[in-house]
């Protein structure tokens, strides 16, 4: 009940503050924290309200009494400054007062703050594993696995002197090409790990905030109550498409959830058959236009040119239109000289890499005529 009353009024406050008394814009504001949707970002917004009503109350007293002293006890009003050393009540007083609001604060922080650490009871786990500029999902519990990357729209958008307007592109930035599903009412632990340099996973709804660090496992978890959709971001300067890295977290009915674990598996295996296939060229540059743009656009943009002075183009490239195995071996174990140039053999399956590189060697006037199969990735690696 406390909760609840906190979070009223702290609605009400900043509401009021914001819209200067007006009530029909009081659902509107967006200074404060977020409330989020699970239990303990409930109890993170109760705690940042509290702290903030009685630095409110406390900031009140204090100038008050400034106030006061500076207009009743001034010199032009014949006040004579008191010639004191010392006053143990007082200092009894204002050390006690402090004390006992920080003592106030600390129980119910440190509830909070146990309660997000204690990742025990879970019903599934997820590894999150992070990598520039993207994240991997594995779901240890099902074995479903996959990429989730910046949406092609918003990657296009993004693109420098790309004409479209931003405003344009629904969630601009914040959206993905494939989203982390979890089922609402079960206990879902995350690990978070990375490949290369520091992330952070950021769902403010969630109240999830963990750093992915290479060679280290982080943990935490959440329980929705309620489906939905809720958007996040990487929270630490990774590298220059730090700011492209968003996260989406679909919250769905149990019965919804175990459709998509089953479809998933399904397109998994049929992933792995179609590996061991010979596929024809247009299967391949069809299924290599989706991967490209999905990997490869964020440096190389969707028309293959590149950024220059950062990112090569793809039009004309030596490396594109010269020796297949070169290609191969960029691709799959990154540039030595370019370390931006990752390497996607540990991100990518074999079908998606001999696509990608089928459409790469074929696609904006390349025309080289090659067709590169699964079987040649798998030899190559």
């Amino acid at each position: 009940m406390a909760g609840k009353a906190i979070r009223k009024w702290g609605r009400l406050l900043v509401g009021l503050i914001l819209t200067g008394g007006a009530g029909s814009a009081l659902a509107e504001y967006t200074l404060n924290l977020r409330e989020g949707v699970t239990n303990i970002s409930k109890d993170v917004y109760d705690l940042h309200m509290l702290v903030m009503w009685i630095c409110t109350i406390v900031g009140i007293i204090v100038f008050g009494i400034i106030i006061y002293s500076l207009i009743n006890h001034r010199k032009s009003k014949g006040a004579v400054a008191a010639n004191f050393h010392e006053n143990t009540t007082i200092e009894v007083v204002w050390t006690a007062i402090p004390l006992i609001i920080l003592v106030a604060i600390a129980v119910p922080a440190t509830k909070t703050l146990l309660e997000m650490e204690d990742t025990s009871g879970s019903d599934l786990s997820i590894k999150v594993t992070a990598m520039q500029w993207k994240w991997k999902y594995d779901y240890l519990d099902s074995g479903v696995n996959f990429i989730s990357s910046l949406d092609a729209k918003s990657n296009e958008a993004r693109a420098l002197n790309s004409g479209i307007d931003p405003y344009s592109v629904e969630n601009y930035l914040l959206n993905v090409d494939k989203a982390v599903v979890i089922p609402v009412g079960k206990k879902v632990r995350f690990l978070f790990t990375s490949e290369d340099v520091i992330h952070a996973w950021w769902v403010p709804d969630l109240a999830v905030k963990r750093d992915a660090i290479p060679g280290f496992i982080n943990e935490s978890w959440t329980k929705v109550e309620k489906p939905g959709v809720y958007r996040g971001q990487c929270a630490e300067l990774c590298g220059k498409d730090h700011g492209f890295m968003p996260i989406v977290v679909h919250a769905v009915p149990q019965a919804d959830y175990d459709k998509w674990i089953a479809g998933e598996k399904m397109a998994m295996a049929e992933t792995a058959a179609a590996s061991s296939k010979t596929m024809s060229k247009d299967e391949l540059m069809a299924r290599g236009e989706k991967a490209y743009n999905s990997s490869c656009a964020a440096c190389h943009m969707a028309t293959g040119t590149g950024i220059p002075g950062v990112f090569p183009a793809m039009v004309g490239s030596k490396i594109v239109t010269g020796p297949v195995a070169e290609h191969l071996d960029i691709v799959i174990h990154g540039s030595k000289k370019n370390p931006a140039m990752g390497a996607f053999g540990k991100q990518l399956n074999d079908l998606d890499l001999a696509a990608i590189i089928t459409y790469e060697r074929n696609a904006w006037g390349n025309n080289t005529g090659d067709v590169v199969q699964p079987s040649d990735v798998k030899a190559a690696r």
